[in-house]
């Protein structure tokens, strides 16, 4: 069963998300919360998987309880569920190493399919900010390769930024999605961050990938 807390400061958004959980098999809408001091109070006293939060919320914004949630409780897997995709923002959060980012447009199939994802340890982003990292990549000129990096470890890198899924990466470059695995615990290792997520936005911010 996948547990989940939503923190978002309007109740019809909160009663609107719980009704489109409430009714798939396996995910369980664990508690609601209006700010981001409760969603801390709450990871400190509950046990659950995924945790979906929006980022402009009344005294403790979204931001500040995604910091603090982080490093108290890592392995709850955050997903950013907000109206703002500014580029400043949007990078903010994803160095704190969230799960996902999506936008509070997305159908409800993407975001149930998201938080499955989250949940088996698949980071998530809307295409919207996708696009935004991939727009920053075209221009980023000849690629640089300041980590170490093998060819087939860009290459690989290339499509984490796409949003590509493991399984996705092996079917595209006739590997198996072990061999995926093992070559991104490389590139983690060599670019010393966390997972793919802190993977791709340290890729836009070096210019390490290079998008015709």
């Amino acid at each position: 069963m996948i547990r989940v807390v939503i923190a978002d400061d309007h109740p019809l958004l909160r009663e609107g998300l719980r009704r489109i959980l409430e009714f798939e098999e396996g995910i369980q809408v664990v508690v609601e919360v209006g700010d981001g001091q409760g969603a801390i109070n709450i990871s400190r006293t509950h046990e659950f998987d995924i945790l979906l939060m929006d980022l402009n919320m009344p005294g403790v914004n979204g931001l500040d309880a995604c910091r603090v949630i982080r490093r108290e409780k890592p392995d709850i897997g955050i997903i950013v569920l907000t109206v703002d995709d500014s580029d400043d923002k949007i990078f903010q959060v994803l160095q704190l190493g969230v799960a996902g980012y999506l936008l509070k447009d997305v159908e409800p199939k993407t975001l149930v399919d998201s938080i499955r994802k989250v949940y088996a340890g698949e980071p998530i982003l809307a295409p919207a900010v996708t696009g935004k990292l991939l727009g920053q990549l075209s221009g980023s000129g000849q690629a640089k390769n300041n980590f170490g990096l093998s060819n087939r470890e860009i290459e690989i890198l290339t499509y984490v930024v796409r949003g590509a899924s493991n399984k996705d990466i092996g079917i595209s470059l006739f590997i198996s999605e072990k061999t995926v695995k093992n070559h991104l615990s490389n590139i983690f290792c060599k670019l010393e961050v966390e997972d793919r997520t802190q993977a791709a936005l340290k890729a836009v911010k070096t210019k390490l990938v290079y998008l015709e």
